[in-house]
Formats: C-alpha cells, sequence, structure tokens
C-alpha cells in the first residue's frame, strides 16, 4: 500500500497528520514523475475563516465552468442577498436560507457557498485547494480520467450529475477519486457523490468544490453531521428517519405499510427521494439550509415530501405494487404538486426533536445495527434488515396484522424476529404466571383478542419488574415509547399524548435536566455485567438510558401526571395508561378486562369497553 505523506505547516502545537492514500488499481502506473505518487509531500494550509467578501446578487450565471447552461433552471426571480450577509448571526442566516434569499442569484450562490462552508466546525487538518492541486496532478497529470475506477465507497451509489457538462462529469469524477484516496475510512456514502455535483454547479474550479465536501467530510460539530461515511451510519439514519415518520406521518407510515412488504427497505431510500430524485431547483434550495443545519434537514425535507406523497395519493394507496418506486416518481415530479418554498415551509413547520435528541436516537439504532453484525468497515449489508415474518404464528393475528404492529415499532426493535413469551392458550389464565413468564424481557407488546373477535393490545416499553421497585408515582412506570392500538376491526395506533400534541409540554431547562446520556456500565459482578439470553441487549438493559432518552418524563414540564401513567401492574392485575380512566386493564385472572378514555394516550375504547378475553399473547424480541 503506498502512503501519501503530509507535510503540515507550523501550527500551535506543531500538530502533523498524515492521510493514507489509496492502492493504485491493477494496471495503473504511478502518477508523473520518476518517484511515482506519494514521493514528495504536501502541503496541508488551515484555512482562515473571515468573511469579507462582497456577495454578487445579480442573477446572472456567475459561476460554473462545469455547467451545461442549456439545461440549468432560471434563477427564481431577483436576488435578495443583504450586502452583509455574512455579518448576520446564525440564526439569522438559516431564516434567509429558509426563505430562500439567494435563490434569485446562481452569482450569490457560488460567491456565498464556500464562505458558509468555511464556518463549519471540523478537524484541524483537513485537505483542502492546494492538497487537491497536488494530489490531482500527481494521479492524473495530462491523462484521462477514465483510466481511474471510482472509489468503492460509491458502489451500489447513484452519481447524479444534474446540468454538468461533459466537462463537469469528468470533473466530479476526479473529485470523487480524490476523495477516496485522501478519505480511505470512508465506506458507503450515497449523498457524498450528490453533494460533490451540487456543489461543481457553483464552484469556480475542481479544488474549490473539493476543499469544501472535504470541511463537510471533516466536520466534527457536536451532534450535526453532514455526511454519513459508513453503512452502519447510512443504516441507522435510515431507521432515524423510520422512527420519525412513524411519529410525524402517521398516515403515511399506515399507507406504505399496507402496501409494501417491508417498510424498513421503503425508508432505506429515504435519502435518494431528496439525492438524486428532487429537480435541480428543488435540490439547491435543500442545499442552500442543509449548509446551515446538517442532516436533521434533510429529515424535514424527506417527512414533508412523505406527507405531501400522502396528500397526493389516491384514496385507495399506491395504484402499483411497487411503493419505492412510486416514491421515487413522486420526488422526480415534484413540482406537479407543490411548489418548492411550500414544501420548505411545510418540512420547517414539523416540530422535530432536537438535534442532540435525534443524534441519541441515531446512535441506539446504531447499537441496534451492531447487534445484528453490521459493522463499520462492511460496504453492503450481511443480513436481510426486515423481519421475516414467514414463519410466524399466533393464535391473535395473522402474519400480515404482526408485520403492521411491527412497522409501528422504533425501528431498533422492529429488527429483531418477535419471540413469543407468554400465551394463555399454552401457558393458563394466571397473572403470576404472565409476570414469571415477561420479567427480564424489554420492550413487549401485548396483543388481546376477545370473545367478539377484537383485537387490541400495547407496546410496553419497560420489564415489567419494574413494578417491584419503590418509588415509582403512583405504581407506574415506562416511557413515552409506550403505546396502545387497534387491529381489529381497523387498525390504529395511539401514542403518548405528548407527541400527539408537544404543545401541551415544554422540555425541562436544561438547568434543571439529567444527562440523557446512556447510563454508565455496571460495575463487574453485577447482575446487569452481561446480559442472559432472555434479555435484548439493544439498547442496553441499563438503568435509565436503556431507551430513547428524550421520551423520559424526566425531560417534560407535564401539565399533570396523569399524563405519564404508562403501565402498571400489581397482584390484582395489570393496567396501561392511565388518568381521567385506563387504556386498558386486566384482572387477575386475564379473562376480563375494560377499557376506555385515558389522558396518557388520548385514546377512543380500543374494543368494547367491558370485554372478555378469548386469547392474550405477550411477544418479546429475539436477539441474534
Amino acid at each position: 500500500m503506498l502512503q501519501l505523506g503530509l507535510s503540515l505547516p507550523r501550527c500551535p502545537g506543531g500538530a502533523a497528520a498524515a492521510f493514507p492514500m489509496a492502492e493504485p488499481a491493477a494496471g495503473e502506473e504511478p502518477g508523473p514523475g520518476p518517484e511515482g505518487l506519494g514521493s514528495s509531500p504536501v502541503t496541508i494550509v488551515v484555512t482562515s475563516e473571515a468573511d469579507t467578501w462582497d456577495i454578487d446578487t445579480s442573477p446572472g450565471r456567475g459561476c460554473g465552468p462545469f455547467v451545461d447552461w442549456a439545461k440549468m433552471p432560471e434563477a427564481q426571480g431577483p436576488a435578495r442577498i443583504p450586502r452583509d450577509v455574512l455579518g448576520r448571526p446564525p440564526k439569522e442566516l438559516k431564516r434567509l436560507a429558509r426563505e430562500g434569499c439567494w435563490a434569485g442569484s446562481h452569482a450569490g450562490r457560488a460567491r456565498l457557498y464556500p464562505r458558509l462552508i468555511q464556518r463549519v466546525s471540523c478537524r484541524l487538518v483537513t485537505p483542502d485547494a492546494l492538497v487537491y492541486r497536488d494530489v490531482a496532478g500527481r494521479l492524473f497529470g495530462k491523462r484521462s480520467v477514465s483510466s481511474h475506477p471510482l472509489p468503492e465507497f460509491l458502489e451500489g451509489c447513484p452519481v447524479p450529475t444534474y446540468c454538468l457538462s461533459p466537462h463537469g462529469v469528468a470533473a466530479l469524477k476526479k473529485i470523487l477519486i480524490c476523495v477516496g484516496a485522501l478519505f480511505p475510512d470512508i465506506t458507503h456514502s450515497p449523498l457524498l457523490p450528490a453533494l460533490a455535483a451540487l456543489l461543481l454547479h457553483y464552484s469556480e474550479d475542481e479544488a474549490q468544490c473539493f476543499e469544501s465536501l472535504s470541511r463537510l467530510i471533516a466536520s466534527n460539530a457536536p451532534h450535526a453531521a453532514y455526511i454519513d461515511q459508513s453503512f452502519l451510519a447510512h443504516q441507522a439514519s435510515c431507521m432515524t428517519f423510520g422512527d420519525l415518520a412513524s411519529k410525524h406521518c402517521p398516515a403515511a407510515h399506515k399507507l406504505i405499510a399496507g402496501a409494501a412488504d417491508n417498510v424498513l427497505e421503503v425508508y432505506s431510500e429515504w435519502l435518494s427521494w431528496l439525492f438524486p430524485g428532487l429537480p435541480l431547483a428543488y435540490a439547491v434550495r435543500v442545499l442552500d439550509v442543509f449548509l446551515l443545519e446538517g442532516q436533521k434537514v434533510l429529515y424535514r425535507i424527506a417527512l414533508a415530501l412523505l406527507k405531501q406523497f400522502r396528500l397526493s395519493a389516491a384514496p385507495a394507496g399506491p395504484q402499483g405494487s411497487d411503493v419505492k418506486a412510486e416514491l421515487q416518481a413522486f420526488a422526480r415530479n415534484i413540482a406537479q404538486h407543490v411548489t418548492v418554498d411550500k414544501l420548505l415551509e411545510r418540512a420547517f413547520g414539523i416540530r422535530l426533536f432536537s438535534r442532540k435528541e435525534i443524534w441519541l436516537l441515531h446512535m441506539a439504532n446504531r447499537k441496534a445495527l451492531v447487534e445484528r453484525g453490521i459493522t463499520v468497515v462492511q460496504r453492503r449489508p450481511s443480513f436481510h434488515l426486515a423481519v421475516d415474518m414467514q414463519k410466524f404464528s399466533s393464535s391473535t393475528v395473522t402474519a400480515q396484522e404482526m408485520r403492521l404492529v411491527w412497522s409501528w415499532l422504533p425501528e431498533r426493535f422492529s429488527l429483531f424476529p418477535p419471540l413469543l413469551l407468554f400465551s394463555t392458550c399454552q401457558d393458563g389464565c394466571s397473572l403470576q404466571r404472565f409476570y414469571t413468564c415477561c420479567e427480564g424481557y424489554e420492550p413487549t407488546v401485548l396483543l388481546i383478542k376477545t370473545t367478539e373477535g377484537e383485537v387490541c393490545g400495547a407496546f410496553l416499553s419497560s420489564d415489567w419488574a419494574e413494578r417491584k421497585k419503590s418509588g415509582a408515582t403512583s405504581g407506574f412506570f415506562g416511557t413515552g415509547e409506550c403505546f396502545v392500538f387497534t387491529v381489529r376491526p381497523e387498525a390504529e395506533r395511539y401514542e403518548w399524548v405528548l407527541i400527539q400534541r408537544p404543545e401541551l409540554a415544554k422540555a425541562v431547562p436544561r438547568s434543571r435536566q439529567r444527562s440523557p446520556s446512556p447510563a454508565p456500565e455496571s460495575p463487574p459482578g453485577s447482575s446487569r455485567d452481561s446480559p442472559s439470553p432472555k434479555h435484548l441487549a439493544v439498547p442496553s438493559a441499563q438503568g435509565r438510558g436503556r431507551l430513547s432518552p428524550f421520551l423520559a418524563i424526566r425531560h417534560f414540564l407535564l401539565p399533570s401526571k396523569t399524563a405519564s401513567m404508562f403501565m402498571a401492574g400489581s397482584r390484582d392485575g395489570i393496567v396501561i395508561g392511565g388518568g381521567g380512566g385506563q387504556a386498558l386493564s386486566l384482572d387477575a385472572s386475564l379473562l376480563r378486562g375494560h377499557t376506555e378514555r385515558c389522558e396518557t394516550f388520548d385514546n377512543p375504547p380500543l374494543c368494547r369497553e367491558n370485554f372478555q378475553v378469548q386469547l392474550l399473547e405477550v411477544w418479546g424480541f429475539q436477539s441474534a
């Protein structure tokens, strides 16, 4: 393996670093010069953050030696870029970008993008334009770029060219090849080629585009990643989007769950709805805000697209059998359904969790994938992510109904196949037996079939053993990930009222919060030191950090305690949901139950108010 030595300028502390260089492909000759690639040092310059450039607000081209102007869409009306835009505070810049302040000037974007990217916090030593010129000269010289294969991390990733000319397409390939050489740790990155292509439209040369892309790759801003750089990170982002879609787009989620065998497979393509799915005029508006706000913006836009897809779909749902293809086609033709301004307005009207909270959810999903065998270095999945329901057998629901219930679960749990823990037809109608079979498992899914043929249930986030702990208010425990649902005659989910109506509560001020970070490791020798086979090890079954922390009640100023009564158990029976009523309650015989509206889930009765139980099952999650 050849190594590219990098000599660095003297910075405070005299720091130095080296970027490993990819080995040339078989049959390739080294770059120009008798000593070949990597024979002499490359200088890296730490760029300044001066922001004194004037921004050109003319609507003219002002950019794009790599652009085919016959294909390039016209700028959207007159530019409204303030002359002092770079001096505005970050919050004001975000507002201007969201409103399309520089959508009216290609030249304005060309001058503004590099300066905005210079403000991105990144590693101290990051390859820049000078590095690119040196490395590109050594790699390509005057030879055609076609003799160099694209980096392996692009395998299976679309490389959109938008409105680039043939010269621009060649430049794009060279930039991506150099990225692969200077960032050898990247193993999978579907977003990266689209970003490179978009930035190249507004770059004065290849080196400037590379430097901008390099800073986004090397960003170290806390909880604000720009580009996923491994299959593990990308798949965790897909799962995180699935979690957000389930909560913020319930109608669209239900539509997709009914049309697709594998919901996660559909959501695994969410990023391609935006890049390269959206037309250029929409994609650059997304880029405008992405450069200032990071990946959270992409979640917002994709959620808005999903909502619009549901609004535009026929009443019977998707017309074809391939909902993935229909979503891709919808994104390509988005201009027929909604303007870019309206799309962004709807996207920023969605009340998402904070950047840090989304990051915590992403890390929980990442941990679940590691549990299933996904690694940082692999380029392709080594297993089928979807739950295989072909062998599923239940006395209460069909495989198709269970697939729908599974689609409602947090993505990190839906990776795992269902495991029957308790059934009244096998274990008898005993509450004590119910507790014995279910303790040690979390989360669990409760399914009830009444003598009238109705089916309802609950997703319960916490171990039933929690009922034994002292200090739980009113005997209730659990987190805001709990929900209740109906399956028959109609399928519907009822989540925590604060997810349905977040305006009812405010987040606890940071000064009053406990840290939401995962709990520390248990001391060696403790009962939690290593999970037994019946414990789902993902997320960690350790204290308060085991579930998504932003749904723990300690992070909210609740309107009343009755808004957080998730689950409770005693020797007399179990209760799910409280406050003004109980969503579900069962007596000690597990034969008689009651359901009514409760404040925790704001649900209607899930079946006949007073019902007889025909069958009851509890399902857990079987770890790999």
